[in-house]
């Protein structure tokens, strides 16, 4: 039947950045479809935890700070030895910086790249050695609307999140004759810290909703389906791709 293959029973996963906002909801998205999580942040991730073990999945928190390699090391080794193995790795943990381009100082780009951009790729690389060992995998990054637009005031996030789908494509040609399906998600504009600063400024938030179809920002739980069926079986011969989820943004 096909909403077997949508099922996660049996797996596990990695997200990261899942001590609130969008990584909670992907995290709490693969234990509703059947998956045991390993929560990884770099705050507490106890919330996190509790919700994934309410609904009778295992969960395991990782505090790491995703800059630094022992910790990238750490996370796949106390998963691997906590939940059994790693089927899923879910690379959404990402900061972002506001400054105009010409004041955006030297510590604003390096933070943001280090944490957006080297961390999903040296991450992906041990999990990656994991998933061969296993037979195959799932990759699934964040991406942003930015991967596709320059926006303004934030040219690291845009750098970085312009090469996670740069290299989402380069990681699904190399990776799939392992059985790795390497694909991205691009949220629009979601209701979550990042975009506090956004939603506060009355003529900022008029002009986001204006152009918006769906007419209001997205929420942490419109992720779900389309993480977990890029997360599933469903989703097998999908590969290299990026999709948005927007309300219609990048269709205005």
């Amino acid at each position: 039947m096909i909403l077997d293959k949508f099922k996660l029973d049996g797996k596990v996963a990695i997200v990261t950045g899942a001590a609130r906002g969008l990584g909670q909801a992907l995290a709490v998205g693969m234990a509703e479809a059947g998956a045991d999580v390993a929560a990884v942040d770099i705050l507490e991730t106890t919330g996190t935890e509790s919700i994934i073990k309410n609904l009778g999945r295992k969960s395991t928190g990782i505090k790491a700070d995703l800059a630094k390699k022992t910790d990238r090391e750490a996370i796949v080794s106390k998963t691997v030895k906590e939940l059994g193995r790693v089927d899923i790795l879910f690379n959404n943990a990402g900061i972002i910086r506001r400054a105009p381009f010409t004041e955006f100082t030297e510590k604003d780009w390096e933070d943001v790249i280090a944490i957006n951009q080297s961390a999903v790729f040296y991450l992906s690389q041990l999990v990656v050695a994991q998933f061969i060992k296993q037979g195959g995998g799932k990759i699934i990054n964040t991406a942003s609307m930015l991967s596709f637009q320059g926006g303004i005031l934030v040219p690291s996030y845009t750098a970085s999140k312009s090469a996670v789908m740069g290299l989402t494509r380069l990681m699904a040609n190399e990776l799939a004759k392992y059985h790795i399906n390497v694909n991205a998600i691009a949220p629009g504009y979601m209701a979550t810290d990042n975009t506090a600063p956004l939603r506060a400024d009355k003529d900022r938030n008029k002009a986001i909703l204006d152009r918006i179809p769906a007419g209001r920002w997205g929420e942490p739980d419109d992720l779900k389906g389309v993480a977990v069926f890029l997360a599933s079986e469903a989703s097998d011969y999908i590969n290299g791709y990026t999709i948005a989820v927007d309300g219609g943004w990048l269709a205005r």
